[in-house]
C-alpha cells in the first residue's frame, strides 16, 4: 500500500493514460447533455500528483451560437469560492496570530452585533461551519447602493436561529468572511487571495472579475445566464455577489480544471505544492477535518462533509473524504485516504437556468471511487477512519449543563444518580460539579446520592450497601443492594432526579433497567428525571438481536427492544416513557458534538471502567454476543485480564473451536487458541482452553450475530459438555431459543429477527436526538 502511495506522489504533474473504466464518465456525462441536464463539461480525475482523466464534453455555448467545449474553459466557480479562496483566506489569518477560530464576529466588525440577540455571540467558526443562525441569504432587497451601505443594512438583519444549534447552508456568513478577511489583512479578499493562494500555487488562470482587465480572453469564458439584456460572461453570477462589485466570500471566483487541480494537491500535500506553502500541515487539517455537532450534518470548516449539500460525494467515497459545488453546475470532492480528487466544472444554468447536475456529479464521483486500486483499500481504510474522527469536541451532558449555568436544575434541590463514569471533560466527577461553588450559585442544591449495580465507584461485583460519600458527606443510597428502586421518602424532599450514567450499549447491562425504574419513581413522586446524555459507546446506527419477549422482561431486560439498540440513555429512556406510558416529566441535557456513528474513542471523552468486567471499548464492542453465554458453564474471560475477549472451559478444545469458527468467515474478528486460569466466576481457578477473540474491524462487527455462531459452534462441538439450561436467561427470546434447539444455522437465527428489526427501528425513530 505505501508503495502505491509513493508511486503516486513521485511523479510529476503530468497527464497519464486513463484507467480504462475511466472512459465510462464520457458516456455518463454525453447522455446528461443529451438530456439538455447541461450543455457540456469539464471532468478532471487525479491521484496524488497524477492526472488520470481529463476531458471537455459537449458544449461550452450554445447561443447565440454553438462553441465547442474545451478543457482550458474558464468557469465561473461560483460557492467553490467558499473552500477555494475565502476559508483558506480565514486560516492563513488564524496562523498568522491575527483571528482565533472561538472569537466573536464583532472583535472584528463591531457593527455586526446591530441587529440585536444573540448576534454578539456569532463566533467565526459558526460562519466558517454554517452554524451562525443565518438564513441561507438575505432578502435581495438589501442589495442596493455601495457594499458598506449593503453590508450595514445586513448587520441590522435579526438571526434565524440561536448560534451554533442548528446547519443551514449560507451563503450571508461567507459574505461576512470574505469583511473579515478585509479588515484583518488590509486587502480585499480578492487581492489577498490572489497573493496569498492563487499566484503561489501557480492558479494563473484563476480571478475574480476576469472581464475587468483580467487575464482571461472572454472567448474561453463559460457563459451563464441572461441579466440585464445580455449572457453572463466573465461577470459573477451570483445576484449578490454581482451586487458588492463581483467580491463576495461567498462566490466570485472564476478557475479553470487545471488550476483547481493544483488546489486539490496543495491540500493533499498538506499545505504545500511545488516550492510553495499556503498552509501548515496543521492548517489543513483544521480546514478539512470534520466537525461533528450532534446533529447529524457534518462540515469541515470550508468544505462539505456529510450534508444534504453532499451529492457530489455519489455513493462511495468514504466519510472522511470532503468537497463541495456551486451552484453554476461546479464541484470537487477529494478523498484524502486515497489520494484521488474529481473536478467537475459545467455551466448547467447557460442559457436558461434549467439546467440541473445533481445526478451527473454524483455518477461520475461513483465511476471514479470504483478505480482506485486495490492496494490502496486497506491503508485508504485506516486514514479514513483517522480522517473521520471528530476533532476531540463532543461535551457530555454534564459539560453542557456546567455550560448552560446549570439552567435545567436551577434553583432546585436534586438528587444525583451516578457512578465513576459520571465525569466531566476535566476529570471531575459529577458529584464534585454539582456540589460545586458555581452550581450552589446557581441555586443547586445537592441532598442525595443514589448508585446502580457495581456501586458508586463501579468496583464492586456484589450487591452494595448503602453508604456515605466521603468527600461530599452526602449519603449515598444504593440501588443495587436489598432494593433496585429509591423509596418515596427519599424522593420526597427533591424537586428533581438526575441521571448522569455511561450505559454499554447492550439490553442486558442493568443501567438500562435502572433507568427505567428511576422514571417510574420520578413520575410516582412528581418530580422530574433529568437526563445528562452520553454516547451509546458502540455507536448509535446499529440494531441487532432478538426482541426481549414481553413475558420474560427482568432486571436484564426491561422492555421488548433488541440486544443491542443503538440509542443513548435519553433516548432509550424516552422511548420507555413513551411506550410503557410511564408520564414522567423526562428531560434530556443533550451532548454536543455526538454523532451516531461513532465510536466512544472517536469523541475524546475519557473512557472510565462502567463495571469491573468492562475495562475497554473492545470489550464493550464484544459484550452484546459474547455476554450470552454468560449464564452458561463457560467462561467469558472474567477473572483475567481480557474479560469478553475469551471464551473457555476444561472441557473445550481451544485449536478445534477456533478452526471452526475461522471457517465460518465471521466478519470482523478472528480466533486464537488460548488456555487461561479465571480468578473468579465460572470455573475460577480451573485451567481451560478456549479462545481469543481479537476485533480486526469493528465496523464490520456484528457482536450478536457473533453471539450465535460461538452458541451454534459449542452445541455442535461439544453436546454432551456444554450446558445450555441458563441460556434463555439473557436471550430473552422464545423463538430464538426455540431455532438454537432445532439447529438452524446461525444465518437463518439471524435473518429471522429482520422484521421486528425494521419494526423497532421505526419504534425509536421519534425518539433519536441526534
Amino acid at each position: 500500500m505505501i508503495a502505491a502511495f509513493l508511486l503516486w506522489a513521485s511523479a510529476a504533474s503530468a497527464i497519464v493514460p486513463q484507467p480504462a473504466r475511466l472512459a465510462r464518465i464520457d458516456g455518463a456525462v454525453s447522455e446528461a447533455i443529451a438530456a439538455h441536464e447541461l450543455p457540456g463539461a469539464v471532468v478532471l480525475v487525479g491521484r496524488g500528483e497524477r492526472v488520470v482523466y481529463r476531458k471537455a464534453l459537449g458544449d461550452r455555448a450554445v447561443e447565440p451560437v454553438r462553441e465547442p467545449m474545451t478543457a482550458d474553459t474558464v468557469f465561473d466557480i461560483a460557492s467553490l469560492t467558499k473552500c477555494v479562496a475565502t476559508a483558506p483566506s480565514i486560516l492563513i489569518l488564524v496562523e498568522e496570530g491575527k483571528i482565533r477560530l472561538g472569537d466573536p464576529v464583532t472583535r472584528y466588525i463591531p457593527e455586526f452585533s446591530a441587529g440585536g440577540g444573540e448576534r454578539s455571540k456569532v463566533t467565526v467558526e459558526q460562519l466558517l461551519t454554517h452554524r451562525a443562525g443565518f438564513a441561507p441569504d438575505d432578502p435581495i432587497e438589501l442589495y442596493s447602493g455601495a457594499p458598506q451601505e449593503i453590508f450595514a443594512r445586513k448587520y441590522r438583519e435579526p438571526l434565524r436561529s440561536r448560534p451554533g444549534s442548528e446547519f443551514v447552508y449560507s451563503d450571508v456568513g461567507y459574505e461576512v468572511l470574505g469583511e473579515i478577511v478585509r479588515r484583518v489583512s488590509g486587502q480585499s479578499l480578492d487581492v489577498f487571495a490572489a497573493e496569498r493562494i492563487f499566484r503561489p500555487l501557480g492558479m494563473k488562470e484563476t480571478e475574480f472579475r476576469p472581464r475587468g482587465g483580467g487575464r482571461v480572453p472572454s472567448s474561453r469564458i463559460a457563459p451563464t445566464e441572461q441579466r440585464e439584456g445580455r449572457a453572463m460572461r466573465g461577470e459573477v453570477h451570483d445576484p449578490r455577489a454581482y451586487a458588492v462589485g463581483g467580491v463576495a466570500g461567498h462566490a466570485g471566483v472564476f478557475s479553470t480544471a487545471d488550476d483547481l487541480a493544483r488546489f486539490c494537491r496543495m491540500i493533499l500535500g498538506g499545505g504545500a505544492l511545488g516550492g510553495a506553502r499556503i498552509l501548515s500541515p496543521l492548517g489543513v487539517d483544521a480546514l478539512t477535518r470534520p466537525r461533528f455537532y450532534g446533529d447529524g450534518d457534518i462540515r469541515a470548516l470550508g468544505f462539505d462533509v456529510e450534508t444534504g449539500f453532499s451529492s457530489n460525494r455519489g455513493d462511495l467515497f468514504p466519510r472522511g473524504s470532503f468537497g463541495h459545488t456551486g451552484f453554476t453546475g461546479t464541484g470537487l470532492w477529494i478523498d484524502p485516504a486515497s489520494r484521488t480528487f474529481v473536478v467537475f466544472l459545467s455551466n448547467r444554468v447557460h442559457p436558461d437556468g434549467k439546467g440541473n447536475v445533481v445526478r451527473i456529479r454524483a455518477i461520475v464521483a461513483n465511476v471514479v471511487a470504483a478505480v482506485i486500486p486495490d492496494d490502496v483499500l486497506p491503508a485508504a481504510r485506516r486514514l479514513a477512519a483517522s480522517v473521520t474522527a471528530p476533532a476531540r469536541s463532543v461535551m457530555a451532558g454534564i459539560d453542557v449543563l456546567e455550560d448552560e449555568g446549570f439552567r435545567a436544575i436551577a434553583g432546585k434541590r436534586v438528587g444525583l444518580v451516578t457512578n465513576a463514569t459520571g465525569i466531566a471533560r476535566d476529570g471531575r466527577s459529577t458529584v464534585d460539579v454539582l456540589a460545586s461553588k458555581r452550581a450552589r450559585d446557581a441555586g443547586v442544591t445537592l441532598v442525595r446520592l443514589f448508585s446502580p449495580e457495581h456501586g458508586l465507584r463501579t468496583d464492586a461485583d456484589a450487591p452494595v450497601a448503602d453508604g456515605k460519600d466521603p468527600a461530599t458527606g452526602l449519603p449515598v443510597v444504593s440501588l443495587y443492594g436489598e432494593r433496585r428502586r429509591p423509596r418515596p421518602e427519599e424522593l420526597a424532599d427533591l424537586d428533581a432526579l438526575v441521571l448522569d450514567i455511561q450505559d454499554v450499549g447492550a439490553r442486558f447491562y442493568t443501567y438500562t433497567t435502572t433507568g427505567g425504574y428511576l422514571l417510574e419513581e420520578a413520575a410516582k413522586a412528581k418530580i422530574p428525571l433529568i437526563v445528562l446524555d452520553r454516547p451509546d459507546p458502540i455507536g448509535g446506527t446499529v440494531v441487532e438481536g432478538p426482541m426481549a419477549d414481553p413475558d420474560r422482561l427482568s432486571f436484564t431486560a426491561y422492555a421488548p427492544i433488541p440486544i443491542r439498540y443503538g440509542m443513548t440513555p435519553g433516548e432509550l429512556l424516552g422511548l420507555f416513557n413513551s411506550e410503557n406510558r410511564i408520564g414522567a416529566r423526562l428531560e434530556v441535557v443533550r451532548m454536543r458534538g455526538w454523532n451516531r456513528g461513532l465510536w466512544y474513542d472517536e469523541t475524546g471523552l475519557e473512557w472510565i471502567n462502567p463495571s469491573p468486567n468492562m475495562r475497554s471499548l473492545t470489550e464493550a464492542a464484544l459484550y452484546p454476543g459474547v455476554g450470552l453465554l454468560e449464564p452458561t458453564n463457560v467462561s467469558v474471560g472474567r477473572g483475567t485480564d481480557a474479560p469478553f475477549e475469551m471464551v473457555g472451559a476444561p472441557w473445550i478444545d481451544g485449536r478445534r473451536l477456533a478452526a471452526y469458527l475461522a471457517a465460518r468467515k465471521i466478519p470482523g474478528v478472528r480466533f486464537t487458541p488460548v488456555r487461561f486460569t479465571p480468578a473468579a466466576s465460572v470455573h475460577q481457578g480451573k485451567r481451560c482452553a478456549g479462545i481469543r477473540i481479537d476485533v480486526v474491524d469493528r465496523d464490520a462487527l456484528r457482536p450478536v450475530a457473533l453471539g450465535i455462531e460461538l452458541i451454534s459452534a459449542l452445541r455442535a462441538l461439544f453436546p454432551g459438555d456444554w450446558d445450555r439450561l441458563n441460556l434463555p436467561a439473557l436471550l430473552a427470546n422464545g423463538a430464538t431459543l426455540a431455532r438454537i434447539e432445532a439447529g438452524d444455522s446461525p444465518e437463518r437465527i439471524v435473518a429471522s429477527w429482520g422484521s421486528d428489526l425494521a419494526a423497532f427501528a421505526r419504534r425509536r425513530a421519534p425518539h433519536l436526538l441526534y
